[in-house]
């Protein structure tokens, strides 16, 4: 009897829940040369099928692979527009002290978009502010 007035009451719960709108990334196209090897190499994506090393180049070049581990929820997106601005005010950038801040690049790896340097050092961890946080203004980065 205990499991019949259990269960209603997880429905009920699980139909109260709100329904959140997820719209599709775009995945771009198959142009990489690390297309088809069956993980994806695009730097907006976190998770288990993303390539343990990944590029600015191949953002939006990787479709097929990402778009297939996208949606058998492998990787997920790791920037929204809606999220961007709103989460560029409340990063601790750091300071400038390293060898590449002033670059117009964020070398912090924390960091992943068109702005951010193809190469990364974990030295660099909030030590490139300047660069960093204007490229997340803009857009052009993002927290992975």
């Amino acid at each position: 009897m205990k499991f019949a007035f259990v269960v209603p009451s997880i429905v009920g719960i699980c139909l109260a829940l709100p329904v959140v709108a997820q719209t599709t990334p775009d995945f771009g196209d198959d142009s990489s040369d690390f297309a088809f090897d069956h993980e994806c190499d695009d730097p907006r994506f976190t998770g288990w099928g993303v390539a343990t090393s990944t590029s600015t180049e191949n953002t939006g070049t990787d479709a097929s692979d990402c778009s297939h581990l996208y949606s058998i929820g492998q990787i997920r997106l790791t920037q929204t527009e809606s999220k961007g601005v709103e989460q560029c005010a409340s990063i601790n950038y750091g300071d400038n002290s390293s060898q590449w801040s002033n670059d117009n690049e964020c070398d912090d790896p924390r960091f992943a978009g068109s702005g951010a340097t193809d190469i990364m050092n974990l030295e660099d961890i909030g030590r490139d502010a300047s660069d960093c946080q204007s490229l997340c203004e803009s857009g052009s980065v993002w927290l992975r």
